[in-house]
């Protein structure tokens, strides 16, 4: 068992699905499945705050709020011996600079900065945000279900389900289609699991993406219509330094969440087409044009989520006057957004695939 499984199994339930939240988003890493020497590190949290810094969070309650510390702070903090640089504070450093901490972008990045992780199966998805990307998921799995099985013939809830039903198919027809797909990738039939793990994984992170995205957009909505409103508010309209930090804030989201959803709907349309004319090659390409988008993708995601979140949670469904508003797009919303739209902007692009 590692370490953090061991941690885990001696948490309470309420702990144990904050723990599982924490995993499943975009702007959380539990500092516990990261080795470090200096043991308050491990009970806390680093997170992107309001403005988009990283910060680590010490504790949090209803009473008190957040207790945060810059990255910077840490050796203070922790009371860190020694003149040289501490081998923990040089890993937060490093972990500051991820633009997101969802776990497909912890997977590639971690190994990139040189940062471990006490066991790699951790960086995984909850079991009840498996279950919510279900519907999602059938939309990527049918076309490699039509390959093997006809469409009335079976229904998959989840990866390991259709992992486990190419493992042993249960009728000679599928059988003979699956030795037929295994010659397409060119290789043996015993590895087409290994490969669905791939294609599973790959796939799935672009289900968790979208699912990600679906509520940010409603919520955009409503915030640029926000914006047009205090525009013409009789005691605002004069402002403008309100006025141009409003129009500014509004076409940065509007114009970053529109091109990752038409990311997310290329990739799609490519692994659809992939089934078209499906073998190694090309499987392998989408795979690595994916995974190559996935820091960006968690970057503006994580960005959108932080600012929209905050936004619906102080003035949504008619919450908060105008003056409010004014105040806090000045500054919790102002701050911070163009680095949204440098992570976009540093994507790769999708015409250059």
């Amino acid at each position: 068992m590692s370490e953090v499984a061991s941690e885990l199994s001696n948490l309470t339930e309420d702990a144990r699905r904050e723990y599982e939240s924490d995993m499943d988003s975009l702007h959380i890493l539990p500092l516990n499945i990261i080795p470090f020497d200096l043991s308050g590190l491990k009970r806390a949290k680093m997170i992107k705050n309001a403005r988009l810094e990283t910060v680590i969070e010490m504790f949090r309650d209803n009473s008190a709020g957040s207790g945060q510390i810059r990255v910077e702070e840490a050796s203070e903090v922790f009371s860190v011996p020694g003149e040289g640089p501490h081998p923990d504070i040089i890993k937060l450093q490093r972990l500051a600079s991820l633009n997101s901490f969802d776990v497909y972008t912890l997977r590639v990045e971690l190994r990139e900065i040189g940062v471990p992780v006490n066991d790699f199966t951790e960086l995984k998805l909850s079991k009840s945000k498996n279950v919510e990307l279900t519907e999602y998921m059938r939309e990527f799995t049918r076309p490699l279900l039509s390959q093997i099985y006809s469409k009335s013939e079976v229904e998959i809830t989840d990866v390991n389900q259709m992992i486990n039903l190419f493992k042993d198919p249960d009728h000679g027809k599928a059988i003979e289609n699956l030795k037929k797909f295994a010659s397409s990738l060119n290789v043996e039939v015993s590895e087409i699991p290994k490969f669905l793990e791939d294609y599973g994984d790959i796939f799935l992170s672009l289900v968790y993406f979208k699912n990600c995205l679906e509520p940010i957009g409603p919520r955009i909505e409503e915030f640029i219509k926000s914006m047009e409103d205090l525009r013409n508010n009789f005691q605002l309209k004069s402002d403008k330094n309100l006025i141009e930090t409003s129009i500014l804030v509004e076409k940065i989201l509007s114009n970053v969440s529109a091109s990752i959803s038409n990311r997310l709907n290329s990739f799609q349309h490519d692994s659809n087409e992939m089934w078209n004319n499906i073998n190694a090659e090309t499987f392998d390409r989408v795979k690595r044009v994916i995974a190559s988008h996935h820091s960006s993708i968690g970057g503006v995601l994580c960005g959108l989520a932080v600012k929209m979140s905050l936004w619906n949670e102080r003035f949504g469904n008619g919450k908060g006057g105008p003056l409010a508003q004014a105040d806090f797009v000045l500054s919790e919303m102002r701050h911070g957004i163009e680095k949204i739209a440098e992570v976009e902007a540093s994507a790769p692009k999708v015409s250059d695939r």
